[in-house]
């Protein structure tokens, strides 16, 4: 059984980073994430290891980290291997996570309209890596990084529309299915394995939107299901009604719409809220 973790820095991580103090973010499906505070400023430093489901999390690190060097300065990001896999080092974004953020929306007492331009922000963090070329693969409200000057769109491991080195490569199993696409979980149900669009990415973002402010996954199916379960709910079942009120509810209905060719892109959904704010 592959070990659980979590990691400390491997000794050849720390003597390249020389942290001053480091702190531990999280550990689970086969990754540990440190904060770790250094002389060239804060970092997010991931260590993969084999989980106990999945062998590519080993890898995913590294194969971040050739992402971010065509969309952020090189210098910024370092990684490599250790015995268990490979690590990352990446600057640290700070701020609050969507979900996190929008958690007062979640309660009847509190106002039912979540933040038209928190929503924008993240609309233009998935908008800028489309723009790019790339398909992020795993849009969910723990990745939008929501700080005082900057949204950032963070874990970029299941990314497509670049090279990776072939040796930390690895084919797309779906992402997390509270935000996953009807025809993502289809393929997934079919052959295992699927390809990221973009239009799935903003049905993720539509889902990601909708379960922040109200505290519901886009489709019903019972919290012990397992994962072909709940896969084959997406696929069979509507979403859940939008009671998101305003501009924002009908976007979401636009953006988890069933089929991908009716969803509005990314830098449509921009337009629109821009608009409206």
């Amino acid at each position: 059984m592959p070990t659980q973790g979590p990691f400390d820095l491997p000794a050849h991580v720390h003597s390249a980073l020389t942290p001053l103090n480091k702190r531990l973010v999280v550990n689970r499906r086969g990754s540990t994430v440190w904060h770790a505070q250094t002389t060239s400023g804060p970092f997010a430093v991931k260590i993969g290891y084999p989980s106990q489901t999945h062998a590519w999390t080993a890898l995913a690190p590294a194969r971040e980290a050739a992402i971010l060097r065509q969309l952020i300065p090189e210098e910024e990001v370092r990684s490599g291997e250790w015995e268990k896999g490979t690590w990352s080092a990446q600057p640290w974004r700070e701020g609050e996570s969507l979900f996190s953020l929008w958690e007062p929306h979640r309660h009847p007492s509190k106002p039912a309209e979540p933040n038209l331009s928190e929503a924008l922000s993240c609309v233009a963090a998935l908008a800028a890596l489309h723009e790019s070329g790339w398909v992020h693969g795993d849009v969910q409200p723990n990745h939008f990084v929501i700080g005082p000057t900057e949204t950032s769109l963070i874990d970029l491991a299941l990314a497509r529309g670049g090279d990776v080195p072939e040796i930390y490569d690895f084919r797309y199993h779906g992402c997390l299915v509270h935000y996953e696409a009807p025809e993502i979980s289809s393929s997934i149900l079919k052959s295992g394995t699927a390809v990221p669009t973009m239009e799935a990415d903003v049905y993720a973002l539509g889902a990601s939107f909708f379960i922040s402010a109200t505290g519901w996954r886009h489709v019903s199916y019972p919290d012990d299901a397992d994962r072909k379960d709940q896969r084959q709910a997406i696929v069979d079942k509507p979403h859940r009604p939008i009671n998101v009120p305003g501009v924002l509810g009908t976007l979401i209905e636009q953006m988890m719409s069933h089929n991908p060719a009716d969803r509005p892109t990314s830098a449509e959904v921009f337009q629109t809220l821009r608009k409206a704010h």
